[in-house]
């Protein structure tokens, strides 16, 4: 609903429960949802317990394809999913990690070193807002790695672009080949 020409939306509210909410949320594939208390009012550049933001974001394995070297090891992975025998380029993460992480994963990381990119559809210099991208000079930097491992990653959503957005390591998993890694929706 519109609020005059102002170009100010209304969201309706919600029916339901919170968890009914939430489900819904999901099924459409929307970002998250504003919990509000009725009786509140926007103050903007202000935060306040009467307004609560609830991300739902995706969780998702990745084949880890290469790393960017940092301070504690590993600064971001550089992370990919099958399609068919390829190996296609996701995004890059660097949130999730704490310094004691980054040495672990970089101690697993270490002995899958070679000298070729794994990932088919790099560089990639399609960058968009969310800097999903991977230029020719970026990838200088990389360490690239055996497509041997998989990392359980949370993310928002896809970009246009076909990237992770606002993408966290969560986890190595050991319980998933490499090869079954696919792109889900």
């Amino acid at each position: 609903m519109a609020l005059s020409n102002s170009g100010v939306l209304l969201s309706a509210e919600l029916p339901g429960s919170a968890e009914q909410v939430i489900a819904a949320v999901q099924r459409l594939g929307l970002e998250g949802v504003i919990a509000k208390r009725r009786d509140s009012r926007y103050d903007a550049g202000q935060r306040s317990g009467a307004w609560v933001k609830l991300k739902l974001d995706r969780p998702q394995e990745f084949v880890i394809g290469g790393y960017r070297p940092g301070a504690h090891g590993v600064d971001a992975l550089v992370v990919g999913y099958y399609e068919g025998r390829q190996l296609r380029y996701a995004g890059k993460v660097r949130a999730g990690f704490t310094p004691h992480v980054r040495r672990e994963v970089f101690s697993v990381l270490k002995p899958l070193h070679i000298q070729q990119c794994p990932i088919v559809d790099l560089p990639n210099s399609k960058t968009s807002h969310w800097g999903g991208g991977t230029t020719p000079e970026q990838m200088q930097e990389i360490r690239w790695l055996k497509p041997k491992l998989v990392a359980q990653i949370r993310f928002v959503e896809w970009t246009l672009e076909g990237h992770l957005r606002h993408a966290a390591f969560l986890g190595l998993r050991t319980d998933k080949r490499p090869a079954d890694v696919h792109r889900e929706s």
